[in-house]
């Protein structure tokens, strides 16, 4: 059974709706974060406007909420802001890849060409990473910066018509636009996380200064008011930071089939994709590499806290991509692995 276009574009059509929906959730979940913070330390922090009954504090925690609003506003403004124009450069300086030209490594660069060519698309950029592991991934927020990288052992490893379905999963996620929204969830959960540390230790190194301006009877209500104060707001912290992980969990895990899927209709190759994940499969950890960046990657088999799964499970991408293109599952020859080479470095000077 051959893949259907109009099928595949409907899939990728109602994901950006629920992309969107999901992408929804960051600034009301950062809003219902602070709300809940005021409404459960008010009557510690302010008894006296806070009010006595679950009603009163809900009002006093919204009310204070909004009074703070613009502040998160521009917090959120400024983060985005500079997320915007440097996440090539902060994701170069986590992952260690290197910029590499088509002079540097041809290869890629005419498969990347004919792929684009063949949808009328600009050329991203090529990025390497000097790793023996085998990955890759997509990043950029526009045309101007898209981008794809490459591990050196990736693109030693594989035959040419696999690292050509690899490269093409990757454009894949630029056509489709996951890229885009996996970076602005990246910005998100990193700016949840920033903000639930920053609060985290302002209550920490606020609790002496709240204590000397009472006496020592009401200090010791005080102190004991903060401690409150401090479990409620890190129990309000921790589970808001676990909804926005999952919510990316959300977001990666079927984009991999979908990419997979593109990867095939731009090939015409189901067998190279298949071969291409089968071997990748436990050879994908990049020693060192942020797990928001793992997380970005064409595989990535490290669960979150050894629980939450990011990616789907290798083999069923490959059953997937079988059933969908009526391919039988490929087995891969036995073969030798060379030793690792740098073809993108200058040639060894003779003596």
């Amino acid at each position: 059974m051959a893949l259907s276009a109009v099928g595949l574009s409907t899939h990728i059509y109602n994901n950006h709706i629920k992309s969107a929906l999901l992408l929804l959730c960051y600034p009301v979940l950062l809003f219902i974060m602070v709300w809940m913070f005021f409404t459960f330390t008010g009557q510690q922090l302010n008894p006296s406007a806070a009010g006595d009954s679950p009603a009163d504090f809900l009002r006093y925690g919204f009310s204070t909420t909004l009074s703070y609003v613009h502040y998160l506003i521009l917090f959120t403004l400024g983060w985005f802001t500079i997320a915007y124009f440097f996440h090539g450069k902060m994701i170069r300086a986590a992952t260690g890849s290197v910029p590499v030209t088509r002079k540097d490594y041809p290869k890629i660069y005419n498969m990347l060409e004919n792929l684009c060519i063949s949808r009328g698309l600009p050329m991203p950029k090529f990025e390497i990473i000097d790793s023996p592991a085998m990955n890759a991934f997509a990043s950029g927020l526009s045309e101007k910066n898209y981008s794809i990288t490459l591990t050196r052992g990736i693109v030693e490893a594989l035959q040419d018509d696999e690292l050509e379905a690899v490269i093409a999963h990757e454009l894949t996620h630029i056509i489709n636009r996951d890229v885009r929204l996996l970076i602005i969830s990246v910005i998100f959960v990193g700016m949840i996380g920033f903000f639930a540390e920053m609060v985290f230790r302002m209550m920490v190194h606020g609790r002496h200064t709240t204590s000397m301006r009472y006496s020592s009877g009401r200090s010791n209500n005080r102190n004991n008011g903060g401690g409150a104060v401090m479990l409620i707001a890190l129990a309000i912290l921790v589970v808001g930071y676990i909804f926005a992980i999952l919510t990316r969990f959300a977001l990666s895990r079927k984009r991999e089939f979908l990419a997979d899927a593109g990867a095939v209709e731009l090939t015409k190759s189901p067998d190279s994709m298949m071969r291409a994940l089968m071997r990748i499969s436990g050879h994908d950890r990049i020693k060192d590499m942020p797990d928001d960046i793992q997380q970005m990657c064409i595989e990535n088999s490290h669960h979150f806290m050894g629980m939450f799964a990011t990616h789907p499970p290798i083999d069923k991408r490959i059953a997937a991509i079988s059933t969908m293109t009526g391919t039988p599952v490929p087995r891969l020859p036995v073969s030798l692995r060379r030793p690792p080479r740098r073809p993108w470095a200058e040639p060894p000077q003779p003596e």
